[in-house]
């Protein structure tokens, strides 16, 4: 089965034990986010970028502009779904309760660079519940000039590096992160601050039952 194919493969990627959780978000106040800046910020997205497919976990495809046209949307592109760094990134995602996004008018998506039949693997894997689609071909990773990392994906081919985007209503471009390593992913109360989301607390500490 993929479910347990996909839960294999994770179980291979072993992060480095001296490197630890490296992708857990600090427990404290995000310091203040940065103003988007950069020679992206309020351009439009290319047409041609917008119109370019991405697939849903049933194989649909919906075009990469249409997940954003009429809303705000924090749009992160992952490396891979067997990357174990990219995973942790992901489970910190799923902890972002959508209570906070909707009172924000804000979405938050997920785009992966592997098959469309590890999409729902994943999210159990992650428990990752929000929106999420793939870019098999990676087609829309190029465009927004995402580099060749070292990983491998699942094609066999080197996988495109990821990052974080803000984006919509329509094309418009309100911020852009292009992750320079597989350890660069952008601090996520960082850019939640961006577009208005409270604060999230990652550290998933048990309640202290006093008796």
């Amino acid at each position: 089965m993929v479910d347990a194919n996909l839960g294999r493969q994770m179980q291979g990627a072993v992060a480095d034990p001296a490197l630890g959780p490296v992708t857990r978000q600090v427990s404290g106040r995000a310091a203040p986010a940065a103003v988007p800046s950069g020679p992206e910020r309020g351009q439009l997205l290319a047409a041609a970028v917008a119109e370019l497919p991405v697939l849903d976990a049933s194989g649909r495809q919906v075009p990469f502009g249409a997940l954003f046209r009429e809303r705000r949307a924090v749009v992160v592109f992952v490396r891979h779904f067997l990357c174990y760094i990219c995973k942790e990134y992901v489970e910190d995602l799923a902890k972002i309760p959508k209570s906070f996004l909707q009172e924000a008018d804000v979405t938050l998506i997920v785009i992966g660079q592997s098959s469309y039949h590890h999409i729902e693997p994943f999210c159990k894997l992650t428990g990752y519940s929000h929106e999420i689609y793939v870019d098999p071909e990676r087609e829309i990773y190029k465009k927004l000039g995402m580099k060749r990392g070292e990983e491998i994906a699942s094609s066999g081919d080197p996988a495109q590096q990821g990052g974080t985007l803000i984006l919509g209503p329509g094309n418009n471009i309100h911020f852009i992160h292009r992750d320079k390593n597989r350890l660069d992913h952008k601090p996520i109360n960082s850019v939640l601050q961006l577009v208005g989301v409270q604060h999230v607390d990652f550290t998933s500490r048990p309640s202290v039952i006093h008796v």
